[in-house]
């Protein structure tokens, strides 16, 4: 278990820490990590929404009538856009007011458009379907790097953040290993009859059964006590416009960009894996979905945990040593281990031999991710993180959520012309999107230390 952080004043010497949590309305130790603590849980439940239906490709397929391209647009840019676009206005309102209220009310409309999923009888409802719960996890990332950023210092941020985006592999695994046990219940495709529904096809039930739990975490989001806004008065009456906000990125335009659009090459790759790793394991070493399923949940529930959580250990290490740069570091370190680990696993003719690189891979998948957020909240003043956050998150998600599942299919649909052709798809993906992902963090290091450095509070 990680430690609490410590109540002591950072250094006077250092011009980039935060202001000691006894400067932020005395909010105690133990319900800042209540406030993660939650938040991880909405995180949680967001991904299980999320990432549910990467493992009813087939399913979804067969009673839908629809192609992998299809398929790749319901994973993706279906969610991505209006997740992505509406970050923005919600962003300002994170820095206006409660922050805690905004969890609430979002986690609620996810988890609503995601039971009603269960309903859907074409690709037209369940894009629908989608588009909603991708408007209500808007919600929640602007809201919660400020409220994580302003309720601890800023050498316990990375831990505290880590803990909080371990909910996306968690709750992702917990997809994968639920849609692993409901793909296996439809080798009998009998509908099922449910009260007040009427006749669903088992791979329909799981979106009730995944989405309703979330009402009661949008209740619980209601507990959290809001931490006040370091550099504000506490009420965010000092929220800048979005014109103030565009300027700043304007201004530090090289830190922005690339980590923008470096963590988002790196999520893309995430994306596309988590998309197609089942399917893969179906269409080339002929496992089933439910055993395809189960191994990666598993691992995404245990091994992409611990990648997160030392993701943020050697963060909040490296910060304490005096390396601004700790969280793009991070970064370029964990791209480098998923070229090896993720290039490779694809094209291996052992599907052991594939299984087995997917523990490591699991690890530097996760390991960026608490980084990335203690970075961007690093880089910007207090008083518009919110925006700030959104900003980054539209880059991040929208092209993510945009190319990476769809690069896949659309490399195996137009470019190989084979469904068996997926593991070149995979592999080609993970060598270019994380390449990328090390050229951009490492060509934004220098800027990033400099933003820091001299970013007002």
């Amino acid at each position: 278990m990680t430690p609490p952080p410590s109540s002591g004043s950072p250094p006077v010497s250092d011009p980039t820490a935060s202001p000691s949590p006894r400067l932020r309305d005395a909010l105690s130790q133990g319900h800042a990590w209540y406030i993660v603590a939650i938040l991880t849980l909405a995180n949680v439940s967001g991904f299980v929404d999320r990432q549910i239906l990467s493992l009813l490709v087939e399913p979804v397929k067969r009673d839908l009538g629809v192609t992998d391209t299809q398929v790749s647009l319901l994973m993706g840019l279906s969610f991505a856009v209006f997740y992505s676009v509406l970050g923005i206005p919600i962003g300002r309102l994170a820095d206006r007011s409660s922050r805690r209220a905004i969890v609430a009310v979002g986690a609620a409309l996810w988890s609503l458009m995601t039971a009603l999923s269960g309903l859907a009888r074409s690709f037209g409802q369940l894009f629908a379907m989608r588009i909603g719960v991708g408007v209500g996890e808007a919600t929640l990332g602007p809201s919660a790097v400020s409220m994580i950023a302003d309720a601890f210092p800023r050498e316990r941020r990375g831990t505290a953040m880590s803990v909080y985006m371990l909910g996306t592999f968690l709750g992702s695994g917990i997809a994968y290993a639920l849609g692993a046990w409901v793909v296996s219940l439809t080798a009998n495709q009998a509908p099922w009859q449910w009260p007040l529904v009427g006749e669903i096809r088992p791979w329909q039930s799981v979106f009730f059964v995944v989405g309703l739990p979330g009402l009661l975490i949008a209740a619980l989001a209601m507990t959290m006590r809001e931490p006040a806004r370091s550099g504000g008065d506490g009420a965010g009456s000092d929220s800048p416009s979005f014109a103030e906000v565009m300027a700043y990125f304007r201004r530090h335009r090289r830190t922005m960009l690339t980590l923008s659009f470096g963590f988002a090459c790196s999520a893309a790759v995430n994306y596309g894996i988590g998309a197609w790793l089942a399917t893969f394991f179906v269409r080339t070493h002929g496992w089933t979905a439910s055993e395809a399923g189960t191994l990666q949940g598993v691992l995404t529930m245990t091994l992409g945990v611990a990648g997160t959580l030392l993701g943020g250990w050697l963060t909040d290490r490296w910060v304490r040593a005096g390396r601004v740069d700790a969280p793009v570091t991070v970064g370029v370190l964990a791209a480098a281990g998923m070229i090896v680990t993720a290039g490779v696993y694809p094209l291996v003719p052992s599907a052991t031999v594939a299984a087995v690189l997917l523990a490591p891979l699991n690890i530097f998948a996760a390991m960026p991710w608490g980084a990335a957020n203690a970075a961007i909240a690093e880089a910007l003043p207090a008083r518009m993180r919110g925006q700030g956050s959104a900003v980054y998150f539209l880059v991040v998600n929208l092209f993510a959520g945009a190319f990476g599942p769809t690069a896949v299919a659309l490399l195996t649909d137009r470019v190989f012309g084979d469904p068996a052709a997926l593991r070149w798809s995979l592999a080609a993906c993970a060598i270019g999107g994380m390449s990328l992902t090390m050229l951009l963090l490492g060509f934004g290091r220098a800027a990033y230390r400099t933003t820091v450095a001299t970013r007002e509070n």
